[in-house]
């Protein structure tokens, strides 16, 4: 006897197989990824590879930059033509899209539909070109300073202004064509993709810090029984993570009876539920506290430049893996979340919406009192999702700073290849509901004409 499972199991299969679409829409996406990772690997024009090899392995994994190589995939190690990744980009969306209810032009532009998205999307990608040059520039003066461990040789071959000049040019062409790549996934591949460039980057990383990590147990660094707990903390984490991504708070809407026509036909009134995510924030909230946090710890590390004696003691108090950071880390994560949700959830509008579609939250009266509900029931789950970001984020620089784990575990990486791989298993599977309903359309057709 086949059961119900195996049924809908074999049915999505065969409708996969028969979804020439799909299966496009696929393939143009991993060759899209394919050139991505190809990108990773073209260094920088007057880079001395043996040299910058000796200072990144004689550096901790760890840390910031640890961070921001994994999102890269490791081109910033590597110093490639796509060390600055869609990190900016990343970064110019998030801010256009904070500053939108603050700019009132902005805020016009979003409610004008398509076109106003179109003409944000461009001031996205100018601030982009921005933000990209700036970060090149100040990647270029920190490679200048990088020596050997002799500290004889030096990472750069040419002279200064002419290393600066080709590696803002050459990151500025990486990040734009990066930018350009995801635009394209998005357009004709499956899902964001912005979100699948940064976990392919995540993902061929990891192979890599499973090594590391099982040579630290070969070596007598990690313990069996350590690597064991390790083993066992990965796979609850990626549970819990599954879990709260895909839970809801469903609050359920009803609909009134109404009559209409001279027959006083009636419709019956319908209940409904309105999704409240346990986390509607996603993956912002700890990416936008990184990279604050990687500014200040630029201009810190400016002022210890500068022998300036406050920026040394600011530096050990917030060296990674320290609590003053840990503690620093959260407060910012848990902010993020708050203003986040606060300009991307209006209460007040929801509940206008519901009383101009007739319908009422059950045992609320709609207006103010609706409003005040939502609001109450949005603040309790952001706090909720606030410390579960904090928490999330804040396991990987403890495992870092006190058992030299490598930076893949937990965080925001474990975070962004959750929920990239859930949206894009959603995003598939509504394609394959689309293809199930033309197959169904079109023999319908085929029968009507019969």
């Amino acid at each position: 006897m086949v059961s119900l499972k195996e049924k809908s199991t074999g049915s999505a299969l065969g409708s996969f197989a028969k979804a020439g679409d799909l299966q496009k829409r696929i393939l143009f996406t991993l060759i899209a990824l394919v050139f991505f990772r190809f990108g990773t690997f073209i260094p920088l024009p007057g880079i001395n590879p043996g040299v910058l090899e000796e200072v990144f392995s004689s550096s901790s994994s760890g840390g910031l930059l640890g961070m921001l190589d994994t999102f890269a995939g490791g081109a910033l190690s590597r110093m490639t033509i796509l060390a600055l990744n869609i990190m900016p980009y990343i970064s110019a969306s998030i801010f256009i899209q904070l500053m939108s209810p603050v700019i009132p032009s902005l805020a016009a532009l979003r409610k004008e539909g398509p076109a106003g998205y179109r003409k944000i999307n461009q001031y996205t990608r100018y601030l982009t070109c921005i933000i990209a040059v700036v970060q090149g520039y100040f990647l270029a003066v920190a490679i200048e300073h990088m020596t050997s461990s002799s500290g004889v040789a030096a990472v750069i071959m040419d002279s200064p202004w002419l290393f600066r000049l080709t590696t803002v040019v050459s990151l500025l062409g990486g990040t734009m064509f990066v930018v350009w790549l995801g635009e394209q996934i998005t357009a004709r591949g499956v899902g964001n993709g912005a979100s699948l460039i940064i976990t392919a980057g995540i993902i061929a990383e990891i192979p890599g810090a499973f090594a590391r990590t099982f040579e630290l147990g070969r070596v007598g660094s990690l313990s069996t029984v350590a690597l064991m707990g390790l083993f066992l903390l990965i796979v609850a984490l990626v549970y819990i993570v599954v879990f709260i991504e895909r839970a809801q708070r469903r609050i359920i809407i009803q609909s009134p009876k109404r009559q209409q026509g001279i027959g006083m036909q009636s419709r019956m009134g319908m209940n409904s539920y309105f999704p409240l995510k346990i986390n509607p924030t996603g993956v912002l909230p700890p990416i936008f506290a990184s990279i604050i946090i990687v500014m200040l710890m630029g201009l810190i590390r400016f002022g210890v430049d500068k022998n300036q004696l406050w920026a040394e003691k600011v530096q050990l108090w917030f060296n990674y893996g320290s609590v003053t950071y840990m503690i620093f880390y959260a407060v910012l994560i848990i902010f993020f979340t708050f203003f986040y949700t606060g300009i991307s959830f209006n209460p007040v509008e929801k509940a206008d919406e519901l009383k101009k579609s007739d319908s009422f939250i059950a045992g609320i009266r709609p207006g103010k009192s609706t409003a005040d509900y939502l609001s109450y029931v949005v603040s309790r789950l952001t706090a909720f999702g606030a410390l579960y970001l904090a928490a999330l984020c804040v396991l990987p620089g403890i495992l870092i700073s006190n058992m030299s784990i490598p930076f893949f575990l937990g965080g925001t990486s474990l975070l962004i290849v959750v929920t990239v791989i859930i949206d894009t298993m959603m995003q598939i599977q509504a394609h394959l509901v689309a293809y199930q309903y033309e197959g169904l359309i079109r023999k319908a057709r085929i029968k009507g004409r019969l």
